[in-house]
Order: C-alpha cells, then sequence, then structure tokens
C-alpha cells in the first residue's frame, strides 16, 4: 500500500557522541602514545574531546533529544568520570540563547588514563621509564619515540638492562650468540627479541661499535660483533674426476670455497635443485645450487671471475632480475632456456607470478630482454604470469646444454 503524502516519517534517533564515542577518542591518543608521553614528561596539559557542533535545523527538529543529551554529559561529569564539560553558547534565532557542550576535557593524561582504567599499568610503566633512563640516560629519547614499546615490555625491563649492561661492558670479541655468559638471562631472551634490543643498542652503544651496513633480525650479530651462522654455499660437481674425497655434493662456507679454487671452466648457477641434481656429468663443471637474490654471496669467491657462469632460473620477472644482479659482479654470465622463444613455446605450462618485478633491468642480453619484456606485457592488476623452470621439458634442457659444451 503506498505511504499517504501527508504522513508524517518516523524520525531516525538523533546520533550524539555518548562515552563510548569518548572512549574510542581517548583511545586513539593511547594508541599514538600521546598519554604515556605527557605522563613521562610530566606534562599537566589537558586533553580535549571535540564534541560536534548541532545545526540550527538539529537543534530546533530534536531540541529534546540535545536538552537530554546535554544534561546526559553533564550528570556524567559530575559524577566522577575523570572529565569535565567546555560548554559553548549558540544564539538560535526560534529558541534564543542556548549552553550545549563543546568538549570533554581532561585536565590532564592521569585523568584520561584514569577514564580509560590504565592508571595503574601506565604508573608502573612511568616507574619502568624512570629505572631506564636512571640505568641508561640515551633511552630518554627512545621512550619519548616509542613509549608503548617499553609499556609492553616493561615487566622484563630488568633482563632487558642486564642485556645491555653486557653489551656496553664487554665486547663480544667474535663470539657467536650463545656463548655470552649474561646474568640471569638466557641468550635465547636475546633471540627472540633482536628487533627491540638493537632499537636500544643503537643508543647507548658507541657509534663505532655498531656496523651500520647490517640491519634487521638477520643482521644482529653481525650489526653487534658477533660471529654470525656462516652462510653455506651447495655445489655439486659434474666431472666425476674432481670429485672431493669420493664426494660429488656438498655444501661449504663461502668463504672455503672461495679460498679453495677448483679445476673447473663452466659453472652453473641453477635456482631449482632437482634440476640442479639432474644436470648431466660434463667435464671440468660444477653446478651452485641457487638461492634467489642471496647470489650476492658469489660476489666474495674472486676465482669465478675466470671461469664460464651459465645462470639458469624461473623465466619469471624475478629470475630476470636475479640473473642481472649476478651480471653485476661477473659480467661474463651467460643464461641458458631464459629467452622469448623457450616462453612463448611454453605457454601451456605458464603459471601465476603474484608480486611481479617492475624494475628497469640493464644487464640483460638482447634475447632476455625481449623474454622480460614479454613478461611485463602480461602483468595484469599486480599479477603476471610465470615459467617456473622445472616445468620446461627435460629434453630441452639436455638440447641447451649440448649446444653449450659444443662451444
Amino acid at each position: 500500500m503506498s505511504r499517504d503524502l501527508g504522513e508524517t516519517e518516523a524520525k531516525a534517533p538523533l546520533r550524539l557522541p555518548g562515552l563510548s564515542e569518548i572512549r574510542r577518542s581517548c583511545q586513539r591518543l593511547w594508541e599514538r602514545g600521546e598519554l604515556l608521553r605527557a605522563l613521562f614528561c610530566g606534562a599537566t596539559d589537558p586533553f580535549a574531546v571535540p564534541l560536534p557542533r548541532i545545526s540550527s535545523r538539529t537543534l530546533l527538529d530534536r531540541f529534546g533529544e540535545v536538552q537530554d543529551w546535554s544534561r546526559s554529559l553533564a550528570a556524567t561529569a559530575r559524577e566522577g568520570a575523570s572529565f569535565r564539560i567546555e560548554w559553548r553558547t549558540v544564539a538560535h534565532r526560534q529558541l534564543g540563547q542556548q549552553r550545549l557542550p563543546g568538549a570533554v576535557i581532561f585536565d590532564d593524561a592521569n585523568a584520561c588514563l584514569r577514564f580509560l582504567g590504565r592508571e595503574k599499568s601506565s604508573a608502573r610503566f612511568l616507574g619502568a621509564a624512570r629505572k631506564a633512563v636512571g640505568a641508561f640516560p640515551e633511552l630518554e629519547a627512545w621512550i619519548l619515540e616509542r613509549p608503548l614499546e617499553l609499556f609492553d615490555c616493561q615487566e622484563e625491563l630488568d633482563a632487558l638492562l642486564t642485556v645491555l649492561r653486557h653489551f656496553r661492558e664487554s665486547s663480544p670479541d667474535g663470539r657467536y650468540l650463545r656463548q655470552l655468559e649474561i646474568p640471569g638471562v638466557d641468550t635465547k631472551f636475546v633471540e627472540g627479541r633482536k628487533a627491540l634490543l638493537s632499537a636500544l643498542l643503537d643508543r647507548i652503544l658507541p657509534r663505532a661499535r655498531i656496523r651500520h651496513e647490517h640491519s634487521g633480525a638477520r643482521g644482529f650479530a653481525a650489526r653487534y660483533g658477533l660471529a654470525d651462522k656462516p652462510a653455506l654455499l651447495r655445489f655439486r660437481l659434474l666431472d666425476p674426476a674432481l670429485f672431493v674425497g669420493g664426494y660429488s655434493d656438498l655444501g661449504v662456507r663461502v668463504s672455503e670455497f672461495s679460498a679453495n679454487p677448483l679445476p673447473v671452466r663452466r659453472v652453473f648457477v641453477v635456482e631449482n635443485e632437482i634440476n640442479g641434481l639432474a644436470l648431466p656429468n660434463m667435464p671440468a663443471s660444477l653446478v651452485i645450487f641457487g638461492s634467489g637474490y642471496a647470489v650476492d654471496r658469489l660476489f666474495a669467491v674472486s676465482w669465478l671471475s675466470e671461469v664460464e657462469i651459465f645462470y639458469w632460473g624461473d623465466l619469471d620477472t624475478h629470475g630476470f632480475a636475479i640473473l642481472d644482479r649476478l651480471r653485476s659482479g661477473f659480467p661474463q654470465v651467460g643464461s641458458f632456456l631464459m629467452d622469448r622463444e623457450t616462453l612463448l613455446s611454453c605457454r601451456t605450462l605458464w603459471v601465476e607470478e603474484p608480486a611481479p618485478f617492475d624494475g628497469e633491468l640493464t644487464r640483460l642480453h638482447p634475447s632476455e630482454q625481449e623474454a622480460y619484456r614479454t613478461l611485463r606485457e602480461h602483468v595484469r592488476g599486480g599479477r603476471g604470469v610465470r615459467l617456473e623452470q622445472e616445468r620446461i621439458p627435460f629434453g630441452r634442457v639436455l638440447k641447451a646444454l649440448e649446444k653449450i659444451s659444443g662451444q
């Protein structure tokens, strides 16, 4: 049935901010660290939560609801809700002068914290902050920048300070982290808090004690003078005459691989493990099992500059980016099965590349550039296509190797 045109439509409830909305505004202050920062600084400035202005039309049409809202806020403030109301006077043409809530005012950070129910935990934070600065004055700036981080780790503060004292008072001298003897602290505690400890150590250690070229959890040991887990390089000798003590497939430290050149003329770098294992025997040759962008570690192996190198990776944008990076250290690097003809002939074997590389690669050869351009042309919505190297028929692989060995 159609509604009569003269029928008055029921008004929707007027939405005006109550305690829950005020609490959300205070929570945002907490999440930005503003409340803890003010507490730590001893600031006495008030915190204001602005309330929306009521339009003249709304005030006229919903006068009763606005009055109820004003009375409710005023009553809550009187009942000790940690805040007071800042009023403003509005001149209304029909209603005259009206006194409306303009903002909720918390006299200081403590009042806001009390409203959020965080007064006691924040008092403990303040004690922890003073203790940290008492031990290491350099940490004051860190606390001001990241007060919530200290709040979250305050129960562990004693252990953290013990670790910081150990690092400042004694040099690791190239020992492994697990070798450190820190009174009352298991080194697993350090291993699980590398990001936090790195932020603190950067503040309290002399600049000369920090190797700034290393960063992140992986670079923690090297950054602060500890011995790092050695990088291992796995390779397989393709010439039985060169087996080492009867072994053909070995994993050694990169430093040892660099210091002990092998009598080979040709080196393959292959990303897929099974493909590396399947390569046939070839005279004076070996295959290195690649590790994606970690090919940089090969740059430390100077004798590789004197041999032929062939790279075989996935036919995708990142595969070409890795090839380009490898060539930055070894310009003589060739590739095989990384060309447009191979890519297009195996179109039915393509799969999705979730996050394609989109940079310019300046070290690719013309046939590689063609394949790279073709891949980039297929990028749609942040996704592209790829031909994984293990999907290429192995007969095609053998033909490519025959061509290389015949050169």
